[in-house]
């Protein structure tokens, strides 16, 4: 008989944002007799994904959107019941436009951020001169690196690409996704895929072709879009979970202290709202919080941990929500959005068209823009007043867009040291901080500061936590039963 399955266990997961929770709902989902909390400071679960109604509008605070092709967030959504609820981006956000001498100019079609599946939308851009279309197709000519240590994201871009294509299609694509410094921000870490394709193909245009006839050759039907999300918006995800978890999960309960004690770990935890402190041990916890406050808590478990974690840089941004009536905008709105390359000077970094891209989220007659500033190259925009951002917003897209009139509304968000940085070393110091955190028993970590910003690698990560601390118990009920048996 399995008596390791009959043991029942607590587990803590410290931190209530998407990390948290999934971990927390596979741990119940393998273990279901066993004890799981999630305790959250704030007063709801969700951290940066929040999804607002305002009248008839679906407001996304936060992240809007799950990559497809990563698994693990159409994962979660199947198991937690919801995955019938997933929609993919509508036609009409098909590419992406960018600014080029002021002027809101279409990206060239079939551009995976740093290489072309289709070589005409290059031939004809205006975006870039004839020399830096030259510069671009000799990148089949340029000999790989042969060195295994990690570079800059606009080292590799410029190597390859040459500086133009890097300026104006490689920074602001990957500008967007990271809100960082592409001069420190590491190729291991926020690109992998373009460096193995350097390795296996030689080219990345050759590698982004190849792999565009393999998708060609499997096509059956109509393709998926690259992105999804539940109808309602991703808070959806987020209320599924909590559900599943009910009273599992402890808003307004923040963790002041960790401490190891006799093979379980002593929790001091604060109640919000009155200020109360209580202590309570549990057989494991996994900690998913931000870099910052996962250093705090283990400053006295592991200093080196600590340090390596306190290291990780975060960005700010905030995101301004522009409401209009669709004839107040001159543009066509045929995309997902516009990115704006940091050689354009210009304060805005990019704008979504948020109710182009999904269905449902704005009235007939009506659209939602989300224009972004801030991160890491504008780390001064955050610190203005919200007027000042909102009149820097309907500039920007009365420029760009041609927006004209007030808007319906406007919503101003900021998000605090919210993006981690993953700058050049960062694969080494997370696989430091995996090797020292393995040493503590029933202690592991999760979130966005250690193998992935986006929603699905959290969730990932946070699962596989969730794994390790359900076969690490196991391991210590099994070895307790042998030992008793002697």
């Amino acid at each position: 008989m399995d008596t390791s399955r009959e043991t029942v266990r607590s587990v803590a997961v410290i931190g209530g944002g998407i990390s948290g929770l999934a971990a927390a709902w596979r741990l119940v989902e393998l273990r279901p007799e066993w004890q799981v909390v999630v305790l959250e400071a704030s007063d709801e679960p969700g951290g940066v994904i929040q999804t607002v109604q305002r009248d008839d509008f679906t407001l996304e605070l936060g992240p809007d959107s799950l990559l497809r092709r990563l698994p693990w967030g159409v994962d979660l959504c199947r198991r937690l019941g919801i995955e019938q609820e997933l929609i993919g981006t509508e036609p009409a956000a098909k590419g992406v436009y960018t600014v080029h001498r002021g002027r809101a100019t279409r990206m060239p079609e079939g551009f995976a951020i740093m290489a072309p599946e289709r070589t005409w939308p290059v031939v004809t851009t205006p975006i870039l001169s004839p020399w830096g279309k030259l510069r671009l197709a000799a990148e089949r000519l340029v000999p790989r690196r042969t060195a295994s240590t990690d570079e800059s994201l606009a080292a590799f871009a410029c190597r390859r690409l040459g500086r133009e294509a890097f300026e104006r299609i490689v920074q602001p694509l990957a500008g967007g996704i990271f809100m960082g410094d592409p001069e420190r921000l590491s190729l291991k870490s926020c690109f992998p895929q373009f460096a193995a394709m350097e390795a296996e193909h030689g080219s990345l245009i050759k590698a982004t072709q190849a792999a565009r006839k393999q998708r060609e050759a499997k096509a059956d039907g109509k393709p998926q879009s690259v992105f999804t999300a539940p109808a309602g918006g991703l808070g959806r995800i987020i209320e599924a979970a909590a559900e599943k978890l009910g009273e599992r999960v402890r808003c307004g309960q923040r963790v002041v202290q960790l401490a190891s004690r006799d093979d379980a770990w002593q929790l001091r935890v604060e109640d919000i709202q009155t200020g109360e402190q209580a202590d309570e041990t549990y057989d494991a916890v996994i900690v998913a919080t931000p870099a910052s406050a996962t250093a705090r808590l283990l400053e006295s478990v592991d200093p080196r941990v600590s340090e390596l974690l306190a290291g990780v840089e975060y960005s700010s941004c905030v995101i301004v929500q522009l409401g209009y009536q669709r004839k107040n905008i001159a543009h066509p709105l045929d995309a997902a959005g516009v990115v704006v390359p940091n050689v354009e000077g210009r304060a805005l970094q990019a704008c979504s068209f948020s109710s182009v891209k999904y269905a449902g989220r704005a009235p007939d007659g009506s659209v939602v823009l989300r224009a972004f500033f801030g991160g890491a190259m504008r780390p001064e925009l955050p610190a203005m007043s919200d007027e000042k951002l909102i009149e820097l917003a309907k500039s920007e897209v009365g420029t760009l867009l041609g927006a004209s009139g007030e808007p319906l509304f406007t919503v101003v968000k900021r998000w605090q040291s919210s993006m981690p940085q993953y700058h050049v070393g960062h694969a080494e110091r997370v696989d430091e901080i995996e090797q020292r955190t393995a040493a503590h028993h029933g202690l592991e970590l999760a979130g966005a500061a250690l193998h992935g910003v986006g929603i699905p690698h959290c969730i990932h990560t946070a699962e596989d936590a969730a794994r390790r601390v359900v076969e690490q118990l196991e391991r210590d009920a099994t070895g307790c039963e042998k030992a008793g048996m002697l």
